[in-house]
């Protein structure tokens, strides 16, 4: 597993911030859109498609997609779809795209000239949309490649949307908390990784000590925190991290059991 971005909707550095984490000079500190790569089997399956992918994709060499999921319909985590076009154009099925119907629905009203037979745009990504649910309580799962996605619902502020599960690992970010009947499907992980945009608390966003509490109740075998803003340094922060969790960065490679 590849961190592609651990930041924010905005991104560290944050236009027009003046902060010592903005201006650090720790690549550590430099964190783009939320996002990760899941390789196994010869295969790349992504977790959403952010602002930032295009770079991303270049600083990672990201050559081939063969699917994604999408955890929700905001802009940090789907505008970077319209850039799966140059990796879709070969001959093969079109990519498979996966996510709850709500976040569907947004993905083809905003990518209109995608999806829309009247209104394709002739270069547009070959991809296809699978809905996952319409129930956004719902636990589903995908087979895939030979792997078993499974879909976790967590909340984000006033909605719920998806978390997911792989193996030995899950990906939870965007989240500011999480239902218990989600719980039970997080149980044996080797490796958590979860949202923690800060240390005051926020309204959509689990702050650092909630997110603390989460893992102790957990219990991964190795906790990676991500969607983080410029308030969260990265080394000062990691040092006063208890064992098992740490922050994330951009690029950094993750073995699990898929």
């Amino acid at each position: 597993l590849t961190i592609l971005g651990s930041g924010t909707s905005m991104g560290v550095p944050t236009l027009g911030c003046p902060c010592a984490v903005c201006h650090s000079a720790d690549p550590h500190d430099k964190r783009t859109r939320p996002s990760v790569r899941i390789e196994f089997g010869g295969h790349t399956v992504l977790i959403d498609t952010g602002t930032d992918f295009r770079l991303q994709a270049l600083r990672e060499d990201i050559t081939r997609v063969d699917a994604v999921f999408y955890t929700h319909a905001h802009a940090d985590h789907i505008f970077g779809l319209d850039d799966l076009r140059p990796l879709s154009f070969g001959p093969g099925r079109a990519i498979p795209l996966y996510a709850d119907a709500p976040t569907a629905d947004t993905i083809e009203r905003i990518f209109e000239y995608t999806f829309s037979p009247a209104s394709k745009y002739p270069t547009s990504a070959k991809v296809q949309m699978h809905r996952l649910t319409a129930d956004p309580t719902a636990h589903v799962a995908v087979d895939l490649f030979g792997a078993h996605f499974e879909r976790i619902p967590v909340q984000h502020g006033p909605q719920l949307i998806s978390g997911y599960r792989f193996g030995s690992a899950a990906y939870l970010t965007d989240m500011s908390g999480i239902p218990e009947s989600s719980f039970p499907l997080l149980t044996n992980l080797d490796v958590l990784i979860m949202d923690a945009l800060r240390h005051e608390p926020h309204p959509s966003h689990s702050h650092l000590a909630n997110s603390i509490e989460l893992v102790r109740r957990i219990k991964p075998r190795q906790a990676y925190f991500t969607h983080m803003s410029h308030s969260l340094p990265h080394q000062a922060t990691n040092a006063s991290l208890p064992p098992g969790m740490q922050l994330s960065f951009d690029g950094e490679r993750i073995p699990f059991e898929i």
